[in-house]
């Protein structure tokens, strides 16, 4: 007795049912519209997952527009609220540059932020992790030009330090590398010859 072999096709007529019978075959009739609503199924879940991914990306990115250099790590922008031109205030997140008043770091590291941005009314793309404000209300974010990390820059030319602080962790590992390549190379505030005495957040402290 020959083994029975199954094969699913689409509707047949009677005569083809009749002459696949004869030969052994069993067919197993599958209509088309349910493949063709599974088919569409499919296409609109796989539509839903990307338009998901589009806006997470959108809600977690915002351009705007850099109204002033205020420090090394700090910097107020336009176009973040729904007033155009209301500024508000950015604070570079991982990182802790020297206080304007610690020369001379604290004004290099203020023109090294200028000279990344290139100067008022260029664009920047402010990048937001877990936590988007501290607790004076200014803005926490990673700060991109030209696709160049600009938290990152500053630590690699030694005019900040890395400061890791919760919940904001994303780049915590890129601005550690950029920490130790500027402290090898005697960078900035690494310099061997010239080293800076207080971190920024102890001459604070101590000049209140």
């Amino acid at each position: 007795m020959r083994n029975k072999q199954f094969k699913i096709t689409v509707p047949l007529l009677k005569s083809q049912r009749r002459a696949a019978a004869t030969r052994g075959e069993v067919l197993i009739p599958v209509r088309l519209g349910d493949w063709v609503r599974k088919i569409a199924i499919l296409a609109c879940l796989l539509l839903l997952v990307s338009c998901q991914g589009k806006n997470q990306l959108a809600n977690n990115q915002t351009e705007v527009k850099v109204a002033r250099v205020v420090s090394g790590q700090s910097l107020e922008v336009l176009g973040m609220a729904e007033q155009p031109n209301l500024i508000s205030q950015v604070r570079l997140v991982g990182i802790d540059a020297p206080d304007l008043r610690q020369r001379p770091w604290g004004e290099e590291a203020k023109e090294q932020l200028e000279n990344l941005i290139g100067g008022a009314e260029q664009s920047v793309t402010l990048e937001f992790d877990l936590e988007a404000k501290d607790k004076i209300g200014r803005t926490l974010a990673y700060v991109w030009k030209n696709k160049v990390l600009l938290n990152e820059e500053l630590v690699k030319q030694g005019n900040a330090m890395f400061i890791g602080r919760s919940p904001n962790h994303k780049y915590d590992q890129r601005l550690e590398r950029a920490q130790q390549w500027a402290r090898l190379m005697g960078q900035g505030i690494w310099n061997h010859e010239k080293p800076m005495r207080l971190t920024p957040a102890e001459f604070r402290r101590q000049n209140l």
